[in-house]
């Protein structure tokens, strides 16, 4: 008897990216209200954003890309490059660019803003995936193969680098590194990378001030408490206060202008004093249960172009969580990052929502 090929979508990664979602947006509810209400005397200002210009759009997305198949992005990879390129030259054009902090990360176009920076992850994960399943580079050949790769998909991060945006840059260099070892690079070439790569970071610490004293704070998170040391110490409290049980959904004290950014980089800190350390715990256990089934996704995949999408989209959403998280409970540096489909920012859960839908289309073939 011939077997015949069915197609079976992964359901239940797509039930646990719906489930976040949602989960998201009602920790953003409570989350967001007195600093909303502070800023723009309306207490669902952050959520109806998050509703109108991420939630809605990135729900059509998702639906209609796990319907499109993946193989036609591998056809419109480098238009999709392309494009994340002028986008994330675009925030550095007068008028156009943003500046927020010293940081030229934002584009704004009246009265809305995004950050390109979302969409190139997504661009530069696409452009990765077609380079390294089309057989034109032999990763084997340092001279002739890997570095030309490595040429083509630098300018991303040269970019990223000149915002500056060392945090999103962490997550371009995990996305890459991933893709690379799942494509079979031998390992000392990644190894030699990732020599050069921790001194490159170092250098950037070591080039700024304040980076340098994020990270004095981080090894020594006493030092300051009413300075730069002040934002840790915060999440700190709120984490602590949080105990077992939490306070109780709504109940956090943290938000009420004593934590900052509590809608975005800080809400995994009033989660858990709202929520306490079983939802706290039982969020990360449910990112690695996300990126579990995404491995076997992308382990099941009919080509490899599809195999390495999968791998960097998971790779992309797992570690920005957890570079999100461990930041909040001191085993890595602040950065800045948002939680993915949790923090407040309608860039980055459209684009999200986009990959997710990518992977689901996988999981059909």
């Amino acid at each position: 008897m011939i077997g015949v090929a069915v197609k079976r979508t992964d359901y239940t990664f797509a039930l646990y990216i719906m489930g976040l979602t949602l989960f998201g947006l009602v920790i953003l509810t409570s989350a967001s209200g007195p600093a909303a209400y502070e800023k723009f005397n309306d207490t669902y200002f952050f959520v109806k954003r998050q509703i109108m210009f991420g939630l809605l759009p990135g729900l059509a997305l998702f639906f209609l890309f796990s319907k499109w198949s993946y193989g036609r992005w591998q056809k419109f990879s480098w238009v999709i490059y392309g494009g994340s390129l002028i986008l994330l030259a675009a925030v550095f054009v007068p008028g156009v660019g943003l500046v927020l902090n010293g940081s030229h990360s934002w584009i704004t176009l009246g009265a809305y803003s995004f950050q390109p920076a979302e969409f190139a992850k997504l661009g530069l994960i696409i452009a990765t995936a077609q380079i390294l399943s089309s057989g034109q580079y032999d990763l084997n050949d340092w001279r002739h193969g890997l570095i030309p790769v490595l040429a083509i998909l630098f300018p991303p991060f040269l970019l990223i680098l000149l915002q500056p945006d060392v945090g999103t840059l962490s997550i371009l260099v995990v996305i890459l590194f991933c893709m690379l070892f799942v494509a079979k690079v031998p390992v000392k070439y990644l190894a030699v990378l990732g020599a050069l790569g921790v001194l490159v970071f170092t250098s950037l610490v070591f080039a700024a001030p304040y980076r340098l004293q994020r990270l004095s704070i981080f090894l020594h998170p006493e030092l300051d408490p009413q300075g730069i040391g002040y934002h840790i110490n915060q999440a700190f409290l709120a984490i602590g206060s949080g105990g077992f049980w939490g306070l109780g959904l709504g109940q956090s004290r943290q938000k009420f202008q004593y934590l900052p950014e509590v809608s975005a980089d800080s809400i995994y800190a009033v989660l858990s004093e709202e929520l306490g350390f079983i939802f706290a715990a039982g969020l990360v256990i449910f990112i690695v249960a996300i990126g579990w089934r995404g491995l076997k996704i992308a382990k099941s995949a009919r080509d490899n172009f599809g195999k390495l999408l999968a791998i960097g989209i998971i790779s992309w959403l797992v570690w920005q969580s957890f570079l999100n998280i461990g930041a909040m409970v001191g085993v890595l540096p602040l950065t800045g990052v948002p939680l993915p489909f949790v923090s407040h920012g309608g860039s980055a859960l459209l684009t999200a929502l986009t990959a997710a839908g990518m992977i689901v289309n996988i999981s059909k073939n």
